[in-house]
């Protein structure tokens, strides 16, 4: 197999929140199938540069400015590929297939619908998360807990993982309908919930009355499973480089990766710090979030060193 092609790629967004996909020439590697567009970088070019040549060459407009959205490697019968994947966030001109392909804008939420390269699956995942991930924390009763995830969502919060502990309700019989309320709350605020229980709570709770979007499961948890849950988004927290090995092989949609920075809940626990966090996200094709002495101020610096977002207890649970 020849050696690995490195590929900078663009998802443009425009303010309705479409991004631009175009269609690759039948007679083209993974012809046939929609993709976002981009091209090879050549090897006496940057890839900002050849990001922004390619799309003036594809597209007919001028790139501004950019941010790190995710790095992805994948292995084809015939090729290996590293697409260097930025969000455009400012460009001029109006779009147009200068190479006679078809060009489209089409809504985040419907990306789905439409057959893509297998390496670009993991672009698609990332468009689909927000930047900010909420981990519920500690709460004093019921209304508390409720004030502060209000408070969260009213924040912008897009993506909420409900963590209880065995010691966080002392009432059992408020489980369920604090679950439901949040359930509740989280799809007025169009927000995904992931949820993290302890079996027994699981087990104790009609999931049938329950609208979420899937499973996060801890690193204990992680150790133990056979496969992820089916038919659901599936998270898992990680520590080291097995860990996330083992979150990619049950084929996590995304993964948190801790702790980044010193934090007072888990003095115990050394910090990775940002270079060691971003050489452990090198084949790692999803979508990552830091968590771990990080708030919202650090948000720039998870970009550059390859992260999806935060994710924070603390920073969003107030």
């Amino acid at each position: 197999m020849s050696d690995i092609v490195h590929v900078a790629v663009a998802v443009i967004v425009n303010e309705n929140n479409e991004v631009c996909i175009s269609l690759r020439d039948k007679d083209a590697h993974q012809g046939g199938l929609w993709e976002f567009p981009g091209g090879k970088v050549e090897s006496d070019e940057t890839i900002a540069h050849a990001l922004i040549r390619e799309i003036k060459e594809e597209l007919n407009i001028e790139i501004r400015l950019t941010r790190p959205l995710i790095t992805v490697t994948h292995t084809y019968s015939d090729k290996h590929v590293c697409l260097h994947v930025y969000k455009v966030l400012s460009y001029s001109g109006e779009t147009k297939g200068l190479e006679g392909q078809e060009v489209k804008w089409v809504d985040i939420s419907q990306l789905s619908l439409y057959d893509f390269p297998e390496a670009n699956r993991p672009i698609i995942k990332a468009l689909q998360l927000p930047e900010k991930y909420l981990i519920t924390g500690k709460f004093i009763d019921s209304d508390d807990f409720i004030y502060k995830l209000k408070t969260a969502l009213n924040n912008n919060i897009k993506l909420v993982q409900l963590r209880l502990k065995k010691d966080s309700l002392k009432d059992l019989t408020l489980l369920q309908a604090l679950v439901e309320q949040t359930a509740i709350l989280c799809k007025q605020a169009d927000a995904k919930l992931m949820l993290n229980l302890p079996v027994d709570f699981i087990d104790a709770i009609d999931l049938s009355k329950v609208e979420f979007s899937g499973y996060h499961a801890d690193s204990r948890t992680l150790k133990t499973l056979s496969q992820a849950p089916k038919g659901a988004l599936f998270s898992a927290s990680c520590h080291n480089v097995e860990e996330l090995k083992r979150a990619i092989q049950l084929k996590s949609d995304f993964v948190v990766l801790s702790p980044v920075q010193h934090t007072a809940s888990h003095p115990e626990m050394q910090a990775l710090g940002w270079q060691q966090f971003s050489i452990m996200l090198e084949n790692i094709s999803v979508p990552v979030y830091a968590l771990g002495g990080v708030s919202e101020n650090d948000m720039e610096t998870a970009w550059l060193h390859g992260a999806q977002g935060i994710a924070a207890i603390s920073a969003f649970w107030k």
